[in-house]
């Protein structure tokens, strides 16, 4: 990365459960917002950059890819790309970001929609993992097919093996690790979008259903309907903008690790792998960062991210969020400010992105941090990982 790459715009659609508008209409809203805000035609739209795009998963996992979206908004591209294999659900940003670097596009509108909860309002099996030669499933490939005859059936039974790993080795605790789904609960209160408002406590999260042990209902994100879209410009094409441009400051998506779910590092999987390749490209350190935006598909993915990327020393990351202040909105290292995913709603990773660049531009509204000029993100979970350093722009 040269630096040359600033997010100039973002946009999201509504956020609901489900929702009543079609993916085609979300993903409209979001794009053109993102158009907008960032002071810009569709005819300055030069790249778009989706993850997974249209591939196997399919509708509802991923209903609109770039060729639709091209289609739906009449675009006139150098550039476009999608695909499952890469970094995972930022993967997008990170592609749309080298589209740039290479010359090839000007502007790149990256987006994601995902319509699970409708799907699941009519096939509560439209999110599980298929079985070899199943129509239904989220994932219909032969690695899905070797687990599912042993009953994994959905991926929280795949990282409930990294918990009960991080149970084991390091003493995290179920108090311990409630406390980031009562820090998300709480950050959703100030998030008009948000699923799920209402106040949580410890003995809520506790007494909440057994999943898969040790991960309970609350450790689970939540389905949603819903887009988001991010404006990607040249450095020389962000400098009109109506605000200060937010600079993509160094990205990782470093990978050692097997494509296999259950044979990879258990207590830190392609986290910190992904963690040392970004920490390479800056001379920035975890402790010039403001928030972190970071993975909740699960709640116990955060705190693997949190000691991937140095947030809190390896092993330490129950004892880090012990109590929750730390992770708080007021405390050293705020955490998915607007809920996550856990509460806000599974926008499956550029919601991150959005709600980052809104702190760091000052509109997160009452959940808005006292400081932010630099913030973290990162999402994925396994073999899939990716993380950006985002910091406020200098042009």
């Amino acid at each position: 990365m040269k630096k040359n790459v600033y997010i100039t715009g973002v946009g999201q659609s509504e956020v609901k459960r489900p929702s009543l508008k079609s993916a085609e209409e979300l993903t409209v809203d979001a794009c053109l917002e993102a158009v907008s805000d960032a002071g810009l035609s569709l005819a300055d739209i030069d790249g778009v950059a989706c993850w997974p795009g249209d591939n196997n998963n399919g509708a509802p996992f991923s209903p609109i890819g770039p060729v639709g979206l091209k289609t739906l908004l009449g675009l006139d591209l150098k550039w476009f790309g999608g695909g499952y294999e890469g970094p995972g659900p930022i993967a997008s940003l990170i592609n749309g970001a080298m589209a740039i670097e290479a010359g090839i596009c000007r502007h790149v509108l990256v987006f994601r929609t995902i319509t699970e909860s409708s799907a699941r309002q009519k096939d509560k099996t439209a999110s599980t993992l298929g079985k070899l030669g199943a129509k239904n499933g989220r994932d219909r490939s032969n690695l899905w097919g070797n687990y599912t005859p042993f009953g994994v059936h959905s991926a929280v039974m795949l990282v409930a093996m990294y918990a009960q790993k991080h149970f084991h080795k390091y003493g995290l605790t179920s108090e311990q690790l409630g406390q980031i789904a009562l820090t998300c609960r709480a950050n959703a209160a100030e998030n008009p979008k948000a699923i799920y408002r209402s106040p949580m406590s410890l003995d809520n999260y506790l007494e909440s259903r057994m999943i898969s042990s040790p991960l309970r209902m609350f450790d689970c994100d939540i389905h949603c309907d819903a887009s988001t879209a991010i404006i990607l410009s040249r450095k020389d094409c962000a400098k009109d903008s109506s605000r200060d441009p937010v600079l993509i400051e160094a990205i990782g998506a470093g990978n050692s690790q097997p494509w296999s779910w259950d044979q990879i590092s258990l207590t830190h999987m392609v986290a910190r792998d992904v963690a040392q390749d970004m920490w390479s490209k800056t001379d920035l350190k975890p402790n010039d960062v403001d928030c972190a935006q970071l993975y909740d598909g699960f709640s116990i993915l955060t705190l693997i991210w949190m000691e991937a990327l140095g947030l809190c020393e390896i092993g330490e990351g129950g004892r880090f969020i012990e109590g929750g202040k730390r992770i708080a909105r007021t405390g050293e290292m705020p955490i998915n400010t607007n809920g996550g995913q856990l509460s806000g709603g599974r926008t499956h990773g550029l919601g991150y992105v959005h709600e980052a660049c809104q702190q760091i531009w000052g509109r997160a509204g009452a959940r808005q941090l006292k400081t932010c000029n630099t913030a973290l993100v990162a999402a994925g979970g396994g073999p899939l990982g990716g993380s950006a350093l985002l910091r406020r722009g200098d042009i």
